[in-house]
């Protein structure tokens, strides 16, 4: 049943007129009644028209991508290829539409806030990149929001992200328990037996499935895991030369350093020199992702390589309607283990 302005009128206590001013936002409203007027749109999930292009039509020409962190390399790649496949036939401007890259912060909240405003929007498409929170509430809050988004029109995809049931939502999802998996049995198979792992934040799917992949190798190879050789941080530089440090202090004997992507490898590497180790003679580095950098790292680095920017043309294509759906709504994209100089046979 859609939901009318009346109706958050009657939530709300007030006029159909005050609902309308402070949506617009074109005439001063009391902040009280603007929170209250607020709190029945978000309550009853209340839809904009949009903007007045839209109205005669289902969906409008923008398509949303979210991504966690614009600024780094692995959501670049992707929105770049995604967007790059959004235009041509379909929009009403000239054949065209208009990407708009929303940024989380990786902050739940800030997810669910843009899948309202695009919703509102009469968004297109839809992509969602990356992995998503472990939070029970929160996934529940998203599944129903991107089931929202389905049954307006938008298409919607997620790239590199796992599955979410139930929602309509086409996934193109990273094997990223089987590329942590070769990744660590490249690492035993050269010899190596006491193996750091720099983890990344505990919430985020792609951190557990990764680190599953490694226990996964280390137990199918009888390699008892010491709680002191995993360390958790964020995705980037400065969280890999500290983890490293820490892993350091923790067992000075370690041989191995596995990262939870190429640039939280970067700051191990740097933590390893300074702390007069070389790579690999005495310590092996590995990454994750295979980003631009980690071919002209010193060493290169050894790693998995995702194709992120393959994934992303393919989930731009798919909605825009212009490539069809994998059978079942589903498909894996697995990595490549790329070896480089950064891994070796451990210094006897």
């Amino acid at each position: 049943m859609t939901v009318t302005l009346a109706d958050v009128a009657a939530r709300a206590q007030v006029s159909p007129a005050t609902v309308s001013r402070v949506l617009n936002g074109n005439y001063p409203v009391a902040a009280t009644t603007r929170e209250r007027v607020l709190r029945a749109v978000d309550e009853l999930d209340y839809v904009l028209n949009g903007p007045a292009s839209a109205l005669a039509a289902a969906t409008s020409d923008l398509v949303g991508i979210l991504v966690n962190d614009i600024a780094d390399p692995f959501f670049g790649i992707m929105a770049s290829a995604i967007q790059s496949e959004i235009g041509g036939p379909g929009g009403r401007a000239g054949g065209e539409r208009l990407a708009v890259v929303c940024n989380t912060g990786g902050s739940p909240e800030r997810e669910l806030t843009y899948l309202t405003l695009l919703q509102r929007q009469r968004a297109a498409a839809v992509v969602l990149t990356g992995g998503a929170m472990e939070n029970a509430p929160h996934a529940a809050a998203v599944a129903a929001k991107l089931r929202k988004l389905g049954e307006a029109g938008t298409r919607v995809v997620l790239c590199g992200r796992p599955p979410a049931p139930d929602t309509g939502a086409f996934a193109l999802t990273f094997d990223n328990r089987g590329g942590g998996r070769e990744l660590t049995e490249h690492l035993i198979g050269l010899g190596h037996r006491r193996l750091g792992y720099i983890a990344g934040p505990e919430e985020r799917t792609t951190t557990r499935h990764r680190l599953e992949g490694h226990r996964e190798a280390l137990a199918v190879h009888g390699i008892a895991e010491d709680p002191r050789w995993t360390v958790h941080g964020r995705y980037d530089r400065r969280s890999g030369y500290e983890a490293t440090l820490e892993l350091l202090r923790r067992d000075p004997s370690l041989t191995a350093v596995v990262a939870a992507n190429d640039s939280v490898a970067v700051g191990a590497c740097a933590a390893l020199r300074e702390s007069g180790r070389r790579i690999p003679d005495d310590v092996s580095v590995a990454g994750f992702d295979d980003l631009p950098f980690s071919v002209d790292a010193v060493p290169s680095l050894t790693t998995v390589r995702l194709p992120l920017s393959e994934a992303g043309a393919r989930a731009g294509r798919i909605a825009m309607g212009r490539e069809e759906p994998p059978p079942g709504g589903i498909a894996t994209v697995r990595g490549e283990l790329m070896v480089r100089g950064s891994s070796g046979v451990p210094r006897k």
